[in-house]
């Protein structure tokens, strides 16, 4: 991209620019831009053939004024330090928007999983665990999967804390699989979500989603999801890519096949409902009713916006729009569903997965997706009541200005200490 974003910097200008609409004062707004405490750690593990390699590693507890802190623990190359604090803050306030009483964390590993075994990677990741449990707890900070983890990297987690601490504890992470005290509806909730917050836009302003044109970008378990989910809604999956690139059919194509396809082969190119191979930077430019970007964070800086055609944009993606980019958007009439809302579907039924290990009482996946409904609806129309109310000029900052609010009251009650 042409435009070098830190995504630590895009939070910061999100936090300010809802702060303009707000009575909080400057002091409170500055807390609430850092956060409390990061953990930055080497861990040293034997590889397969006994050599030992050490791996950089990090978790950003952002803020637990709304209760424990909650977030992913991703494995990928591009970790950073700015990276983790960055998406430990967006979860402070994508829990606060959704209005769930839990604060944000994040975490990663820098490394490429690709590169390592299954047996290296649990040796790491049970590493990580023990640097992580003085920090983590039912009651303290509960990590969950992200980029290149999942419910194996979990259950190693859950098995680690419960070993060392001699008790059991299945809330101290979700995302676990269903047998190691998982939830029902977990494995598509950040995809359902986007889509139950797309349908809600749609409505809001008047389109007719039965036969909308879309596009994915990011074929991954968020993106898959919500193109199946969408597809069965009526509209019309026209696009998709992932890293090795992307397949156009202007008849639209069948998304559970594409994922098959990617299954077998890796990679969603080649696939034959496509007519046409392109790139992902295509798949972000064609001119359809609705752009899910479901990658990784920058993926449309203000350049690429220019040439964005999409009318509703739903975020499943963490920050994949730099703030430079909503401008340019903002100019377009582009109406986007922030990250903070539109993916809140996978924090939201972790939520419910933390409930539940509480209460030792499971849900079936009918009454995880009613539930779930009903908070993300509530949580758009929370939105749209600060949109109009204030007469902004996007719903992101809408979305924060509603956010930062319940996070600022819920530190102003409980006062300073010491």
């Amino acid at each position: 991209m042409s435009e070098e974003t830190n995504p630590f910097e895009s939070l910061q200008s999100q936090i300010d620019d809802a702060a303009a609409y707000l009575d909080v004062g400057d002091d409170v707004i500055e807390r609430l831009k850092h956060p409390e405490r990061v953990l930055e750690t080497n861990l040293t593990i034997e590889r397969d053939d006994g050599d030992l390699e050490r791996f950089k590693a990090f978790r950003s507890q952002f803020n637990g004024d709304r209760g424990p802190y909650k977030g992913g623990i991703r494995y990928h190359p591009g970790v950073s330090r700015d990276e983790v604090k960055a998406l430990s803050g967006w979860m402070t306030y994508k829990t606060a928007i959704v209005d769930i009483p839990l604060g944000g964390g994040k975490g990663g590993i820098i490394i490429d999983p690709a590169d390592y075994s299954e047996s290296e990677l649990e040796r790491l990741t049970r590493s990580f665990a023990k640097e992580l449990r003085p920090m983590v707890g039912e009651d303290r900070d509960v990590p969950a999967p992200d980029v290149n983890t999942g419910q194996r990297e979990m259950n190693w987690i859950k098995d680690t804390y419960e070993t060392l601490e001699n008790t059991s504890e299945p809330g101290v992470v979700t995302g676990k699989a269903l047998d190691s005290g998982g939830s029902e509806g977990r494995v598509d909730a950040t995809g359902r979500s986007t889509v139950i917050a797309a349908r809600e836009a749609f409505d809001y302003l008047d389109k007719d989603l039965e036969g909308a044109t879309v596009a994915v970008q990011g074929y991954g378990n968020a993106g898959w999801i919500a193109a199946r989910l969408i597809d069965e809604m009526g509209a019309t999956v026209v696009a998709a890519s992932d890293s090795s690139g992307g397949i156009y059919n202007p008849d639209g194509f069948d998304p559970v096949a594409a994922k098959d396809h990617k299954n077998e082969t890796g990679s969603v190119v080649g696939f034959e409902g496509s007519e046409e191979e392109i790139t992902n930077e295509d798949v972000l430019t064609l001119d359809v009713d609705l752009l899910i970007p479901a990658a990784l964070e920058n993926a449309v800086d203000a350049d690429l916006a220019e040439d964005v055609e999409a009318d509703v944009i739903s975020e499943a993606a963490n920050g994949p729009l730099t703030p430079a980019a909503d401008e340019v958007l903002e100019e377009k009439d582009v109406f986007v569903i922030p990250d903070i809302l539109a993916n809140a579907g996978g924090v939201t039924v972790s939520y419910f997965e933390w409930v539940q290990n509480r209460q030792r009482f499971y849900w079936s996946e009918q009454r995880v997706n009613e539930e779930l409904e009903g908070v993300i609806v509530d949580a758009f129309d929370a939105l749209i009541e600060a949109y109009e109310e204030h007469d902004l000029e996007n719903p992101r900052t809408a979305a924060y200005v509603v956010a930062v609010q319940r996070v600022a009251d819920a530190f102003e009650e409980a006062g300073t200490w010491p």
